[in-house]
């Protein structure tokens, strides 16, 4: 009979935060993999420092996004307000830290818990941030989540804004390689649910006027469409269509929407709140 394994406060171990993004980093960005599927944790790290980034817009600070990949490293800079220089450091290395818990500096967020630009660090050999506001600039370095140099604060008259700079750690990702049309896909979709943002992706711009609009014209041939998308935005927030409408039958939809739209102007409360929704009118031709 084997020996029974003992069990002692020896046993107990503390991690730090870096510790535990390391040894457990599928919580926190789901499976590794090595880039050639699109939820690979590569594309991950990319999408929690975008995040960031698309908040900054949502909140009306920043039109634009700059990603740059060259090699192995990413580069990702807004035209936000920019990281409180006091606390570019605690921002990125210091878990449950943020701006996103006073709803003041963001009513609205991706980003809720703190923790995305922390994993980004730990799992990355490099790490670099850079924010600048008021004329003024402040960096930080680190590797594998430790900080290396933070540097003093400094007069700069670059637009105002943060910037980060990560490779991620090859001994986590073993063989990893970025397939650009994963992150096409992923600029696409985030310039489609947020129309006016401009992503530069190595210097080639995607922008959606159109929205939603844009994505299901983008996804559908033309030719397989019976008649034109729909697409309400502003103050219209939504559409009811009661049962049994036939949406192969453009006049009564057509009523439906009238129906609706009077019903919101009397204050009815049934509609979808959502700043714009394309009504998917246009299905496809059925199969021969």
């Amino acid at each position: 009979m084997s020996e029974k394994a003992q069990y002692t406060e020896d046993n107990i171990r503390s991690l730090d935060w870096k510790e535990h993004i390391r040894m457990r980093p599928g919580m926190y960005i789901g499976k590794l993999g090595d880039g050639s599927s699109p939820d690979d944790g590569i594309y991950i790290l990319i999408k929690e420092v975008l995040d960031n980034c698309i908040d900054e817009f949502v909140m009306g600070a920043g039109k634009t996004i700059e990603i740059k990949i060259s090699e192995n490293q990413v580069s990702v800079r807004d035209y936000g307000r920019g990281i409180p220089l006091g606390k570019v450091v605690d921002v990125v290395s210091k878990m449950n830290t943020g701006g996103k818990y006073d709803s003041r500096a963001f009513k609205k967020s991706v980003g809720l818990n703190g923790v995305g630009t922390k994993a980004v660090n730990a799992l990355s050999s490099s790490f670099i941030v850079e924010s600048i506001r008021d004329e003024q600039s402040k960096s930080a370095s680190f590797e594998y989540g430790s900080l290396i140099e933070e540097g003093e604060l400094i007069s700069s008259k670059a637009r105002r804004g943060t910037k980060v700079s990560f490779i991620p750690d090859n001994a986590i990702f073993k063989h990893y390689k970025f397939r650009a049309e994963y992150i096409v896909k992923m600029i696409k979709n985030y310039v489609y649910l947020n129309p006016g943002l401009t992503i530069d992706f190595n210097g080639e711009k995607y922008f959606s006027e159109n929205g939603l609009k844009d994505l299901l014209e983008d996804q559908i041939n033309e030719s397989d469409l019976l008649y034109p998308i729909i697409h309400l935005k502003g103050s219209q927030r939504g559409a009811h269509l009661p049962a049994g409408t036939d949406v192969g039958q453009p006049g009564r939809l057509l009523r439906a929407l009238q129906k609706n739209r009077d019903a919101n102007r009397r204050g009815c409360n049934y509609c979808t709140a959502m700043q714009e929704m394309p009504i998917f009118v246009a299905p496809h031709r059925a199969p021969a």
